[in-house]
């Protein structure tokens, strides 16, 4: 392309690097510095090129590398356990990175459009617009909310202190935020001013406490049965696994006691009559709960639900997954791409239904327990419905297909970061890794070793109130940045605006 000098072309590269450095600050790294650090840099890219096409392709590379690096865990559950050639693999995670990266390119095109590198004070808006694409990214075919920039702050960066009032979107908007302000420093001390007060009160915010204990603590045990991904849907394996599964939960003697996602991978009406009947009259025993992962099917209108089923002293109670996940648990258009699945995925009940959107909290164990399954702990907007009167967060989950990857360090954090949001404990019952307790502010308080058949037991404290996220949701967050785009933008247009036409 003309235009593109050598000096571009380098540019280019350096944002390419950049990108993939940002993956550092993400689990299982967690150097929350560097997304800042490398976001700072791209600005001063950015600033160099203030043409909108070579900021756009600036900011196309910094996705590239960034997406490339972080999400590559992708190629292992299409591949490996999907069974896609792997060649056409390839291609496909290159492509699907390659649309996750027009979000930075976007916001780099914006900027430079609209003159807001000029002024350190329109880093603000700089900030809303890419808070507004991320949380667009969260939504758009029901979103891929990974790799939010917010998430790399969790748990030990003073900035997550925001989180329990604005949420992970609040987060990012920050932390880009602190990035322009950081290119700023060296030539405006006010901006280096404003960069301490936003670290400095995200501290002192991070030390309040929103919520409160709720009854005393639960023993709890977590089983993480480790079942490959290639061996989970083996008709063969059944047996197995539902004897396994049920001499764990026997073994155990915490008053609520969790089970993986598809724990039992079939449906309801197709499991061993004794084996609920076992679970159940184990838990009133000793005077608890089991939550277990299983499918349910309305065998009249050939409905699949992926479910989590109670059983024990508390009527029997149910969870129905609400959030799918696209090409995974439903086929979008399938009458046009549904031969993929048929004749080269090999991704079993890949054509579910959604559960109700609005379900009420399992009343088990004495606790009111939210279930969120697999990806939905990925979005605190819908987490947060079951809130304020979930007292405990569940969820469970089944990251093998994810493999030895970046996938579940960054799932875990995911989870970690829905605790900060809500004030509550959150229980991660995961059939290889990572399964976890994490406490009311995010920390993780134990975690099963990954690729292990174990038991995690601990103690889980109870929690009630409603932090301000759990009020307001998103609302702040995204309301905020639109407003804040929107007088960026005016701002610019005041300033080119000829004298006659100035307000």
């Amino acid at each position: 392309m003309s235009g593109w000098s050598s000096g571009a072309a380098a540019q280019v590269a350096a944002a390419l690097v950049l990108g993939a450095l940002t993956v550092l600050g993400f689990a299982p790294f967690g150097w929350w510095p560097v997304p800042i650090l490398t976001l700072a840099l791209l600005i001063l890219l950015w600033r160099k090129r203030r043409v909108p096409r070579f900021a756009f392709g600036i900011g196309f590379a910094f996705g590239i590398g960034f997406f490339l690096a972080g999400a590559s865990w992708i190629y292992i559950s299409l591949n490996v356990y999907g069974g896609m050639p792997a060649l056409l693999t390839a291609l496909l995670t290159l492509l699907f990175c390659a649309v996750l990266a027009l979000f930075p390119a976007l916001t780099g095109y914006a900027q430079a459009r609209l003159g807001w590198l000029a002024d350190w004070r329109e880093a603000v808006a700089l900030a809303a617009c890419w808070t507004l694409l991320e949380w667009l990214r969260g939504w758009i075919l029901t979103g891929f909310p990974f790799l939010s920039l917010g998430y790399s702050q969790v748990a030990d960066s003073p900035l997550v202190g925001y989180a329990a009032i604005f949420g992970v979107y609040g987060v990012t908007f920050v932390v880009v935020l602190c990035a322009g302000l950081l290119a700023s420093a060296l030539k405006r001390r006010n901006a280096a001013f404003t960069f301490v007060a936003l670290v400095v009160g995200g501290a002192a915010l991070g030390q309040h406490n929103w919520t409160r204990p709720s009854g005393a603590p639960i023993s709890v045990a977590l089983l993480q049965g480790n079942i490959s991904q290639d061996l989970k849907f083996r008709e063969e394996m059944l047996p197995k696994m539902f004897m396994d599964y049920l001499a764990m939960t026997e073994a155990a003697t915490a008053k609520l006691i969790v089970l993986p996602e598809s724990a039992f991978p079939v449906f309801t009406h197709e499991l061993p009559e004794e084996l609920p009947r076992r679970l159940a009259a184990h838990a009133r025993k000793i005077g608890g709960d089991v939550l277990y992962g299983v499918f349910d099917a309305n065998l009249e209108t050939r409905e699949i639900y992926n479910a989590v089923w109670s059983a024990g002293s508390a009527p029997a109670q149910s969870y129905r997954k609400h959030h799918l996940v696209a090409f995974g648990e439903f086929i979008p258009a399938k009458p046009l791409i549904g031969w993929i699945y048929e004749s080269i995925l090999n991704m079993p009940l890949a054509d579910q239904t959604p559960g109700p959107a609005y379900q009420q909290p399992l009343a088990v164990a004495g606790q009111r327990v939210a279930v969120n399954i697999c990806y939905e702990d990925a979005f605190g907007s819908e987490v947060i419905r079951q809130l304020p009167e979930a007292t405990l967060l569940v969820n469970v989950s089944n990251d093998g297909w994810f493999g030895d990857s970046l996938g579940p360090q960054q799932h875990l954090q995911i989870a970690q970061m829905r605790s900060i949001e809500t004030g509550r404990y959150l229980l991660r019952g995961t059939n290889t890794g990572l399964t976890a307790i994490i406490d009311e502010r995010g920390r993780v308080r134990a975690r099963a070793p990954q690729f292990e058949v174990a038991t995690l037991s601990g103690m889980a404290q109870g929690f009630e109130g409603a932090t301000p996220y759990v009020k307001w949701g998103n609302y702040p967050a995204v309301l905020g940045s639109i407003a804040a785009v929107l007088l960026g933008a005016n701002r610019r247009s005041r300033r080119v605006a000829p004298p006659h036409q100035a307000v």
